[in-house]
């Protein structure tokens, strides 16, 4: 008998144990929402470093967008990859640029609002991304200064809309996420300076410029619809991504707008208490 009352309240406390631990592995529970897109894109391109004229064309982007969330949390992470490649032309058709550059995003997003709207549920966020940008614009009509480098970091607020809601027991979603640039920092040579003098003669003129809303109003914008299809969720929607500055005497934007399609992944993940 007090072999049987032994095993019994080791069961009862490996039963509790496990509870304790289930529920605090379901505290730890991290959903991840990762959308790969592919853009289609028109992109306009100014740099006056380089020439006065305006050059328009095809571009190709790639996204990768994640959202990390905690459950019971209001505080969400986003990781955005972007990498592009444009190829354009002069009004004339007698010069050519190409341009490329890779974006890498890392903020936060805090839920402020979760209310009932209509059939749906809509979901309101504020936050702020770290924005670095590096690329190149190269002109092919130009023999001297040809290439012009393109750097900023940037301190970006942004705000997304959410709307989630069901067809026939099948989840749909419209977002909307807006961020517009606050403060940051670019580098740009100084008007009528080449680049052998910056690298080669170490000629410092004013090359790393301050930046916001005063020199380089700027703004992105992504609207999408996830839906199902077949065994997977699809993602269509539209990118604005309007890039401009003017410092140093120079002029410079690139404005691309672009349909974009993808694949959404969501997942969950559980951290084991050790």
């Amino acid at each position: 008998m007090k072999t049987l009352r032994t095993i019994s309240l080791c069961a009862l406390l490996t039963l509790l144990a496990a509870a304790v631990s289930a529920q605090e592995t379901a505290q730890q529970a991290r959903t991840i929402t990762n959308a790969k897109m592919l853009g289609v894109a028109h992109a306009n391109i100014l740099d006056t470093y380089l020439s006065p004229e305006e050059y328009a064309g095809p571009e190709l982007r790639y996204i990768s967008h994640t959202v990390r969330e905690k459950e019971h949390s209001r505080l969400m992470r986003e990781i955005i990859h972007q990498g592009s490649f444009a190829y354009t032309d002069n009004r004339a058709g007698k010069g050519r640029e190409m341009a490329g550059s890779y974006n890498f995003q890392y903020g936060f997003h805090y839920r402020a609002l979760d209310m009932q709207l209509g059939p749906g549920q809509l979901t309101l966020s504020a936050g702020g991304n770290a924005d670095l940008n590096l690329g190149f614009i190269y002109n092919t009509r130009n023999s001297n200064n040809p290439a012009q480098a393109r750097a900023f970091f940037n301190i970006t607020p942004t705000m997304v809309a959410a709307y989630r809601f069901t067809i026939k027991n099948h989840p749909h979603t419209l977002c909307y996420e807006l961020g517009v640039p606050l403060l940051g920092v670019m580098f740009s040579p100084n008007y009528g300076q080449s680049y052998y003098e910056i690298f080669s003669e170490g000629n410092y003129d004013h090359n790393i410029v301050p930046t916001g809303l005063w020199n380089a109003p700027s703004m992105r914008q992504l609207l999408t619809y996830d839906f199902p299809l077949w065994h997977a969720t699809v993602r269509v929607g539209y990118l604005g991504d309007y890039q401009q500055a003017r410092v140093n005497h120079l002029k410079n934007h690139i404005y691309t707008h672009a349909l974009v399609l993808g694949i959404v992944r969501k997942f969950s993940l559980a951290k084991l208490q050790p």
